[in-house]
Order: structure tokens, then sequence, then C-alpha cells
């Protein structure tokens, strides 16, 4: 049986933000269920805004070749999302915009496509991100990742959480936890 490997990231740019706490949750979940999980923060691979002009002068910034190759070695995405404005933050959306680029003889979306993804919000609001989880969706579903149907959003996200990181509501951290091993056994499923 081959081991499920996940890329498990937030889609804020925030250091410590409450999308960076909450994936963190999910992925060693994820990892108790077998899974190797890669850790990331975008903040990391700090990217232009996308430009076809300049991707046609100057080719992909080395931080999106990075990004690529980092996701063409997992089969599975773990993504916790704060709501910007009723809708994912743009710095993310300037990522998959980068991702999405085809290298020469590359077949497109060739960095995300074939995907599981688990999807995730947190928000200090009462809805929890619930508004962004339909776009976030649709725009993985576009670059053909196959977005797992359980989500989750966590509303009052600022009062859930530990000083250790850990969620104060066991019932809460037992869907969070789930989500993360479900995503591990339809990884570890598919990749057999």
């Amino acid at each position: 049986m081959k081991t499920a490997r996940i890329l498990a990231f937030s889609a804020s740019l925030r250091k410590e933000s409450l999308n960076a706490k909450l994936v963190r949750v999910a992925a060693k979940a994820a990892e108790a269920e077998g899974a190797v999980v890669t850790l990331i923060h975008l903040r990391d691979y700090p990217l232009p805004v996308y430009d076809g002009d300049v991707e046609a002068a100057t080719g992909l910034p080395e931080n999106a070749v990075k990004l690529k190759a980092l996701f063409k070695e997992h089969q599975g995405l773990l993504v916790a999302s704060p709501e910007y404005n009723g809708s994912y933050p743009g710095g993310f959306k300037n990522m998959l915009d980068w991702l999405s680029r085809s290298a020469p003889g590359e077949r497109p979306f060739a960095a995300l496509e074939g995907k599981t993804a688990a999807i995730m919000a947190a928000s200090p609001g009462a809805f929890g991100g619930m508004r962004l989880l339909p776009l976030l969706r649709l725009l993985l579903s576009g670059m053909r990742v196959l977005v797992l149907p359980d989500q989750l959003a966590l509303p009052k996200a600022h009062e859930a959480f530990q000083e250790d990181g850990s969620l104060r509501d066991p019932k809460i951290a037992g869907s969070v936890e789930a989500l993360g091993k479900l995503l591990a056994r339809t990884c570890t499923k598919l990749a057999e």
C-alpha cells in the first residue's frame, strides 16, 4: 500500500493566522492516519501579481517553480482559508494563477490536476467562512482538483484555540481531525 502524501497550508499570508492553526490540527490527524504531511506557509513563497506579459518575458518566478514542484510531489491538499470580503484571499488566488501556468511541454494544470483536496475555513465571524467554501470548491474543481464533499467552517475562531494550538471544544476538534483523516484515507485508496 502506498503512503499518501499531503501538502497542508493556510490560504492566509499571516504568520499565525487562525487558519494556520486550523490546518495544523487537521494535518496532525492526517499524519496519525498514516499520511506523510508537508506543512507550508505561503508567506515563505512570495510571488509577484500574475501578469502574462511578465511570464512571457521572464518565465515563472523562482517561488512558483518551487511551489509547482511541491504540489507535484503530493497527492492531497489540505487547505484552510480565511474569508476576505466573502471570498478567498487574493494572495492565494495569485499563487494558484502562477501554479496553473504550463511550462514548455507540460500539460495544463500539471501541478494541480488529479489532486484530492479537503477544504476548511476559520473566521472570527458567526459564519466561520461558510460563504467562501463553495467558491473555494468551484475554484479548485475548475483547476481539476477533486474536492471532498465534506468540509468544515469554524465560526468565532478567535475563541476556539487554546494556547498550545489545540481546539477547546472536543466536538469541533473531532470534526477537524475527521476531515484530515478522511483526506489521508482517500488519497491512500486513490494511490493504490
